[in-house]
């Protein structure tokens, strides 16, 4: 199955050019952005062999979409998605926190209280919880955002300020949108039949401004729950029907990998790389409410690609 895992564009006035983990980010003019939402995938901090075809464009668009539904609540990058891989806008200075809102005891969160800790990021979580439990109110476990080649790491409030990562009044204008956002994002997931779990938002400074950057609420960076049978299945103790990238991590850990030194990652069979494909395309569907159009990946892509993002570049000069 064919897949886009690495793009080499140049184009004029290009400044930088930043491989992430699934998308290639082109600083034109030390102003504006391009992020190409390639179809690597990573898990535990690992770049995963073979790339998921359509995963990019899924990624792209539901992020475009959210950023499109989320302007009335606080500024974004975004100015234009000239290809359904694409999204050009601003270039930011990014702070080095995510603000991950949670409203399950899910996934991680719940695997660090089943340890018996019943304290995360500063944030105090009490007894008697189950997997997968709503909580009375959602909660933020902010990480540090890493240098290159390292992991996250969690981090509380009170030590963001004190270490003067950022300002107790910048954290808290970040803290009040996390909330807003993630409020927003539960709307629009319950209008299709799904509950928006835990996501993770980032934030950065332009013009002296604070603007949300990066994805937002794509299968990457969001869990979703089915809302139809969560309450019985919850009842019953069994497993979530979910459509995230905690599916991926799941099959890993069953393949004796977590991203631990020694492990060697699971063989992608061409059944798995179809399966992960497919689920992405079907958040996208239930997410959006539309049929996922997919793009030819044919001998033109690259050009397409590349010609799109010259011409809305062209646009801005």
């Amino acid at each position: 199955m064919k897949s886009i895992v690495h793009t080499n564009f140049d184009f004029q006035g290009l400044t930088a050019k930043y491989e992430g983990k699934v998308r290639d980010v082109y600083t034109i003019d030390d102003k504006y952005i391009v992020m190409v939402a390639t179809d690597r995938i990573s898990a535990f901090d690992v770049i995963l062999p073979k790339g998921i075809p359509y995963k990019g464009q899924v990624l792209n668009q539901i992020a475009s979409s959210f950023l499109d539904k989320t302007t009335d609540i606080v500024r974004n990058w975004k100015i234009a998605s000239p290809d359904p891989m694409v999204t050009v806008g601003y270039k930011c200075q990014g702070l080095p926190v995510e603000m991950i809102v949670r409203g399950y005891l899910t996934g991680s969160s719940w695997r660090t209280y089943k340890s018996g800790a019943r304290e995360i990021c500063g944030v105090k979580i009490p007894d008697g919880m189950r997997e997968h439990q709503k909580f009375e109110h959602p909660i933020i476990t902010p990480t540090t955002k890493a240098e290159i080649g390292t992991h996250d790491e969690d981090i509380s409030k009170e030590n963001i300020i004190k270490k003067g990562i950022v300002s107790a009044d910048l954290y808290a204008k970040m803290e009040d949108y996390a909330y807003k956002l993630f409020a927003r994002g539960s709307e629009i997931a319950a209008e299709r039949g799904l509950i928006l779990v835990d996501t993770k938002y980032e934030f950065g400074i332009r013009d002296g401004e604070l603007y949300l950057i990066d994805e937002i609420h794509t299968p990457d960076s969001s869990r979703y729950f089915y809302a139809e049978g969560y309450e019985e299945r919850f009842a019953k103790g069994e497993p979530q029907k979910q459509l995230s990238k905690e599916f991926v991590r799941e099959w890993l850990m069953a393949n004796n990998f977590s991203g631990k030194a020694g492990q060697t990652v699971p063989a992608m069979t061409d059944e798995v790389v179809a399966s992960i494909s497919d689920r992405y395309i079907e958040l996208y569907e239930h997410l959006t409410g539309l049929k996922f159009q997919r793009t030819p990946y044919d001998d033109g892509i690259y050009d397409r690609i590349e010609g799109n993002i010259k011409n809305m570049l062209a646009r801005l000069r």
